[in-house]
């Protein structure tokens, strides 16, 4: 009698494993020639329940779509955030990660959309859906995801922020930040705002006030008394999002909306909705909301320091605040290097070289290219270049600076049979517009301020 040796078993186990589950499969009965070596009389089956599973963690299935509108297919954990999603795109298109690529939840049915935050877990934001809403998450840059920790005062304006008595109003960049940081002042943002009153479609102008305790508006005025105010919102168990499609279907009275919608919310009736009436305004309330967002979640949270060859716990809460804007900074300094649709050079003529470019969009309309630049964050220097409308044979460039969008026309010269590029009517020309982008991203010019990052689309 030859005896099979265990090095056989093994390997017939190991062919009943597959790559989505590491732990042991039922593989079919087959009549065994020496049951006396592996099963005992009182048991006639050998049940793979019974031997120790290899702990793995739950796995999902979401799908992620880009500005084009592919989309992939990604298993992932169901205890994944959204800056882990983003790893796993960078790591797989093999792009550069300069902390500015974002999720982004665009719920298409209510014409509404935030930016993930990082820490935030895909699986609850999915969660929160309707079975019929066709929700959907976007893979795309954000240049405006950090941008407050670099230059808050442009975020922040003098007469709608106000400071505890005891403190000085005239504070530089990083003690704004630490104010907003911290657990225990928080400074004031005041001014009006547009409210949709519930369960009616007329909208209230009244005076805003934004506490560490939540939102609150005034029932007499701009008066701050305690008997005049009336509380508006929380934030701890809703989401901010912001309007993406301006009067059309709230029918605000500005195109710049906003509102807060709870967890596990049934439909519209439970939104809360707000509308600011300049860019500016707008961007300061919602900055500041999630930065108070941001304070309130990690309080309970135990600051650490990774810098040095140890990890530590920081207990200064001073160090805590200087830390992280520290690290906020760092992630701005670092450089956002230009990409290219894929690695290798594509061979074209020198007057159809710029279409190999990713700041580059064909025939998109004027409205288009603002909404993309606003998908890509209202911060000084975002820009893309797209065909003129008005004048076939001229170019577009779309860029932005100071929280608003300002449109350049690029203008074919020819001289003694050569075709030059210009923004200033000749005064500086340039063989192509890869020159032209080049140049301007050097030099100011004539220009409100440097091109630093482009707006493209980016395909999965």
């Amino acid at each position: 009698m030859v005896v099979p040796r265990e090095g056989f078993v093994r390997r017939i186990c190991c062919r009943g494993r597959t790559k989505k589950d590491d732990s042991v499969l039922e593989i079919p009965s087959i009549p065994n020639p020496f049951p006396e070596l592996c099963c005992s009389p009182f048991a006639s089956v050998l049940s793979a329940s019974l031997l120790p599973k290899a702990t793995s963690r739950k796995k999902q299935v979401i799908k992620v779509y880009s500005e084009d509108d592919t989309s992939k297919a990604l298993e992932v954990p169901t205890d994944i955030t959204a800056r882990d999603v983003c790893q796993l795109l960078i790591l797989k298109n093999h792009y550069i990660d300069d902390h500015n690529w974002t999720l982004f939840e665009h719920l298409t049915h209510t014409g509404l959309g935030r930016a993930i935050e990082d820490h935030e877990l895909v699986m609850e934001v999915q969660s929160n859906w309707g079975m019929q809403e066709e929700n959907k998450l976007y893979f795309r840059k954000n240049y405006a995801k950090y941008e407050f920790f670099k230059n808050p005062v442009s975020f922040f304006p003098d007469h709608m922020l106000s400071f505890p008595n005891e403190t000085n109003a005239a504070l530089s960049h990083s003690g704004i930040l630490q104010m907003f940081l911290s657990s225990s002042t928080y400074p004031e943002i005041h001014g009006y705002l547009h409210a949709k009153e519930q369960g009616k479609k007329s909208w209230k102008k009244m005076f805003f006030l934004l506490r560490r305790s939540g939102l609150y508006f005034s029932t007499k005025g701009t008066s701050k008394e305690p008997r005049h105010l009336q509380f508006f919102c929380e934030f701890s168990n809703s989401d901010m999002y912001m309007s993406l499609t301006g009067k059309k279907i709230s029918g605000a009275p500005t195109n710049y909306g906003f509102c807060f919608k709870p967890n596990k919310s049934g439909g519209t009736r439970d939104l809360k909705q707000l509308c600011a009436d300049d860019e500016q305004s707008r961007t300061c309330w919602m900055t500041a909301i999630r930065l108070l967002k941001r304070s309130i979640s990690e309080n309970s949270l135990v600051a650490m320091d990774f810098s040095g060859h140890r990890s530590r716990i920081i207990e200064n809460p001073m160090e805590v605040l200087s830390v992280a804007v520290e690290e906020g900074l760092a992630w701005r300094r670092r450089g956002c290097l230009r990409l290219n649709s894929h690695g290798s050079p594509i061979a074209m003529s020198d007057m159809a070289i710029h279409k190999s470019q990713s700041w580059f969009h064909h025939r998109i309309s004027r409205d288009e290219a603002q909404r993309l630049i606003l998908q890509h964050g209202l911060v000084d220097g975002v820009f893309l270049v797209r065909d003129s409308q008005s004048n076939p044979k001229t170019f577009v460039l779309s860029l932005s600076h100071g929280l608003k969008i300002k449109h350049f026309q690029i203008v074919p010269l020819e001289d003694d049979g050569k075709l030059f590029y210009t923004l200033d009517d000749g005064q500086t020309r340039f063989t192509d517009l890869i020159q032209l982008v080049e140049f301007y991203q050097l030099n100011k010019g004539v220009l409100p301020c440097k091109l630093k990052h482009y707006c493209a689309r980016i395909a999965l």
